[in-house]
């Protein structure tokens, strides 16, 4: 009879990792909108905020009970038993490869924002036949960002309009405040560039 402990098994261990890959989707998809041109892709999965919180109890749940029935003592056996032979994806190195890159996942919201490239200051200003510019500054309410992965995303969006000059996207308020000439761009223009991230403004700007 073979007495020897349960082990976590592979489907456990992806468990951890899907839901680990969960709990950052809506961070990390921001990142890869503007690294691969997805557009409006980056809020995409910005629905699954309200349920990061549960997603990383899960991940840590579950890893928790890999880790136990990996590291639990295995109960005693006759003398003429063979311990069974563990495949690699069973071995404690595995999971603590696997736990490692949970732990980057769950961070990802906190460091994800160091990523993004820098603009050029004042890359989008422009004047044309000498005319005065008519600086505008303008408040945007945004709704379904999720991290500042997503605030950093919007800047880069919005600086790209020609006429801007500075934008200043928080994530904690949910604001985009934008300096720009309303002799080359609209103010609707400047929603349209936010709105094209996959965010969307939800208040007339002031």
């Amino acid at each position: 009879m073979d007495n020897a402990p349960a082990r976590p098994s592979r489907s456990l261990f992806g468990a951890g990792l899907l839901a680990a890959l969960a709990s950052s989707l809506c961070c990390i998809t921001p990142l890869l909108a503007v690294v691969g041109g997805l557009g409006g892709a980056a809020g995409a999965f910005a629905w699954l905020e309200p349920y990061r919180l549960y997603l990383v109890a899960l991940t840590v749940a579950v890893l928790g009970l890999a880790w136990y029935r990996q590291l639990r003592p295995a109960p005693a056996t006759d003398c003429c038993t063979v311990p069974a032979q563990r495949s690699v994806l069973q071995s404690t190195g595995f999971l603590a490869a696997i736990t490692g890159l949970a732990a980057v996942l769950l961070a990802f919201p906190y460091y994800g924002a160091m990523f993004y490239p820098v603009p050029p200051p004042n890359a989008s200003i422009a004047t044309t036949n000498g005319t005065v510019p008519a600086w505008q500054t303008r408040t945007y309410r945004i709704q379904g960002m999720t991290c500042e992965a997503c605030a950093h995303h919007v800047e880069q969006a919005v600086q790209q309009v020609p006429g801007v000059q500075s934008v200043a996207v928080s994530y904690d308020q949910a604001t985009a405040q934008v300096r720009f000439d309303a002799a080359l761009v609209p103010p609707a223009r400047v929603e349209s560039a936010i709105n094209s991230t996959g965010y969307h403004v939800s208040n007339p700007p002031r």
